[in-house]
C-alpha cells in the first residue's frame, strides 16, 4: 500500500499564506479544542500537539490535554487499500518548520547517546486505524519539507490495513518481537516495526529502531534526527482514541553509535565514479538473499572480495529471471533493461577493500513464480555465490 506523504497538503496551504494563523497555534494550559485542518498548539512548554487531517474534507476534532490529545471527532473516511484520512499526533522536534520548543532537533545520530521515550495509548473498537510512532531522518538537518527516511512503529493496527511495501523480517527490540516492513511511499523511504499484538504503553530507547534501521543499510550515523511524533492514523471512525501521555528526550555526548560495514544513502550519484578495478588473485562472491511474496520481492546483495588488493568503483551485472522489475533501490544505481541489470555503487561504497564487502538492495514486481538469479559479474570478472 502506498500513502502520500503527511502534511503534504498542509505544506502547500501554508506556503500560500492562508492558514499561518490555524496552523501554529500557542500554549495549552487548560484543554483545548482543536478542528482546524492543520491547527496545533503547545503543551508542557515542549511538545506541539497537531490536528493534521491532511486526507480528507471532513471534520475532526482534537481534545488537547496537559499531557495528550484525543480525538473527540473523526467524520472522514478512505478505502483501507489507500491512505489513512489524517495523523492527529504529538511531536517532538521540526516538522514542515514548526519546531517544538527548546528542541536540540535536528542532532546527527553519531552524536545521540540515548533517546529515552515513554507512550501510552487509549484505544477503541470498530474502527479502522493505526497507533504509530514516527520517527523522522535526513542526511541534512532538515526543519522543512520531506525527510528520506520514515521509522514507524505500529503499537496496535485494527481493521484490514498494511504498512507501506512488504515484511522483510522479524526484529527483537524494546523487549519485543516486531514484524519488520520495508518499502517507499513515493516520496521517502520507510521501515515499519509493526507488533503482533496491540501494546497500550511503553517505555523504550528510540536509538534501538535508529540502530537496527541503520544496521539494515537504510541510514547512516552521519544522517540527522528531526523529529519523534506519536499519535493515529485512521481510516474509519476513531473517536476516543488517545494519547493520554507522552514524553521524548534526545541525549547527546557520551558514547558513539558504532558504525556499519555499509552506510546507505538513497540518493545516487549523478555520474558514476570513473576508476574501475576488477578484483584479482581470489576473485569476488555475492550473497542474494531475497523476500518474495505473490506479485513482489525484495532482494538483499552482498558483494565481497576475495582479492589481495582494493576494489575502487563496482558495477555487479547479471540477469533477473522472466517477470521481475527492479522498481526502486537503496546503495547502489541500479538499472534494467530487458532482463538484464546493472548495479553500481553511490559515493560512499565505491571502495571495497579486500576481504571486505558492499551490499545493497532493492524492491520490484514479481509475475508467475520466484526465482533468483544464478551468476554475477563484478566488473566484467565472474564471482562465485557467496
Amino acid at each position: 500500500m502506498k500513502r502520500p506523504l503527511r502534511a503534504l497538503a498542509a505544506a502547500g496551504l501554508l506556503a500560500a499564506g492562508s492558514l499561518v494563523a490555524v496552523a501554529l497555534g500557542g500554549t495549552a494550559s487548560a484543554d483545548t479544542q482543536i478542528c482546524e485542518q492543520y491547527g496545533s498548539t503547545v503543551i508542557g512548554g515542549r511538545y506541539v500537539v497537531q490536528n493534521n487531517r491532511w486526507g480528507t474534507t471532513a471534520q475532526q476534532c482534537i481534545n488537547v490535554t496537559g499531557t495528550g490529545f484525543a480525538i473527540t471527532s473523526q467524520q472522514g473516511s478512505a478505502p483501507t487499500n489507500g491512505a489513512p484520512v489524517s495523523y492527529p499526533s504529538i511531536f517532538v522536534g521540526c516538522h514542515y518548520t514548526n519546531c517544538s520548543p527548546g528542541t536540540n532537533l535536528p542532532v546527527q545520530v553519531k552524536s545521540i547517546s540515548s533517546a529515552p521515550s515513554s507512550i501510552s495509548y487509549t484505544y477503541v473498537s470498530g474502527a479502522t486505524y493505526d497507533a504509530a510512532y514516527d520517527i523522522w531522518l535526513d542526511p541534512s538537518p532538515k526543519r522543512d519539507g520531506v525527510n528520506q527516511m520514515e521509522i514507524m512503529i505500529w503499537f496496535n493496527r485494527q481493521g484490514p490495513i498494511q504498512p507501506i511495501g512488504s515484511p522483510v523480517g522479524n526484529a527483537n527490540l524494546a523487549g519485543r518481537s516486531w514484524e519488520v516492513w520495508r518499502g517507499n511511499n513515493g516520496g521517502n523511504n520507510v521501515i515499519s516495526y509493526v507488533a503482533p499484538a496491540p501494546i497500550p504503553s511503553l517505555s523504550f530507547d528510540v536509538l534501538d529502531f535508529i540502530a537496527d534501521t541503520r544496521n539494515r543499510g537504510a541510514i547512516t550515523n552521519d544522517w540527522y534526527l528531526t523529529s519523534v511524533q506519536a499519535g493515529f492514523e485512521p481510516w474509519q471512525g476513531g473517536t476516543g482514541l488517545a494519547v493520554t501521555s507522552f514524553s521524548q528526550s534526545v541525549n547527546t555526548g557520551g558514547s558513539t553509535p558504532p558504525p556499519t560495514t555499509a552506510p546507505p544513502t538513497t540518493t545516487p550519484p549523478t555520474t558514476p565514479p570513473p576508476t574501475t578495478t576488477p578484483p584479482n588473485n581470489g576473485g569476488c562472491a555475492v550473497t542474494y538473499t531475497a523476500n518474495a511474496w505473490n506479485n513482489g520481492f525484495t532482494a538483499d546483495v552482498t558483494i565481497t572480495n576475495r582479492g589481495s588488493s582494493a576494489v575502487n568503483g563496482w558495477n555487479l551485472t547479471y540477469t533477473l529471471p522472466a517477470g521481475q522489475q527492479v522498481t526502486n533501490a537503496w546503495n547502489a544505481t541500479v538499472t534494467q533493461s530487458g532482463s538484464a541489470v546493472s548495479a553500481r555503487n553511490v559515493g560512499f561504497n565505491g571502495t571495497i577493500a579486500p576481504g571486505g564487502t558492499a551490499s545493497f538492495g532493492y524492491q520490484g514486481t514479481l509475475s508467475g513464480g520466484y526465482s533468483s538469479p544464478t551468476s554475477f559479474s563484478l566488473n566484467g570478472v565472474a564471482c562465485a555465490r557467496g
